[in-house]
């Protein structure tokens, strides 16, 4: 937690982590070895908002993490712009020598922003980063992020198909997970998703409020993994 975090006006904020909530749901946790693979989701693109954390949410929940492990490894090879299959190529044999025991994938958005988008190729793109890092000893994040069509400054006139598509990435997403064993944490349709003060200027990036409140999201459903685990 950052130091002075309990005075922020993050820490009132009621979607985001309260003081010392990590560290009681983060207890005791295994993750030695972190590591993140996508596009500007994962590489944390996204305007600052005063008195939030000025961290991504791959890196907050990287700290959240080192609080109980200081001798955490972290790569992130979040790249902006990829789609599915270019996130694959060219960031997945890196993780594998990375040799992770908990990876993140945000993958899909840029495919789903498109009215080229292929549900079914995206997915067999996710399938085969979730089996490969599974395979090789990994919990894997899967990750249904924020409808970004509600953004004030996205584009009028393809807001409701790129919602639907959003929408669809996520829910596909979701199933997959609970068929190939990852851990998914589902952002989508959260109240703060149709919240102007969640976005970035640029009209398709979340601000650092929405990825405190993503890191929160994230931390508390490893919570609940970790419980499910330990009962």
């Amino acid at each position: 937690m950052v130091d002075g975090y309990a005075a922020m006006p993050e820490a009132a904020d009621p979607y985001c982590l309260r003081p010392g909530e990590a560290a009681a749901l983060l207890a005791g946790h295994p993750w030695k070895r972190f590591a993140v693979l996508g596009d500007s989701v994962a590489s944390g693109v996204g305007d600052p908002v005063p008195g939030y954390v000025e961290q991504a949410w791959c890196d907050r929940i990287r700290g959240e993490l080192a609080e109980q492990q200081p001798d955490l490894a972290y790569l992130n090879l979040g790249v902006r712009e990829l789609r599915a299959a270019e996130i694959r190529e060219r960031q997945l044999d890196d993780a594998l020598r990375f040799a992770p025991d908990l990876a993140l994938i945000s993958a899909g958005g840029n495919d789903a922003m498109r009215r080229s988008y292929q549900p079914d190729a995206v997915d067999a793109e996710l399938a085969a980063m979730i089996t490969a890092l599974r395979a090789a000893g990994a919990d894997v994040i899967t990750v249904g992020m924020f409808d970004v069509s509600f953004a004030p400054s996205f584009p009028e006139p393809v807001k409701q198909q790129v919602g639907e598509r959003m929408r669809m990435l996520s829910a596909r997403t979701a199933a997959l997970a609970a068929r190939l064993g990852a851990i998914h944490v589902n952002c989508t349709g959260h109240p703060a998703e149709r919240d102007p003060a969640s976005y970035s200027a640029d009209g398709v990036h979340g601000n650092l409020r929405s990825h405190s409140i993503c890191a929160a999201l994230t931390v508390r459903r490893l919570g609940l993994h970790l419980g499910r685990r330990n009962s």
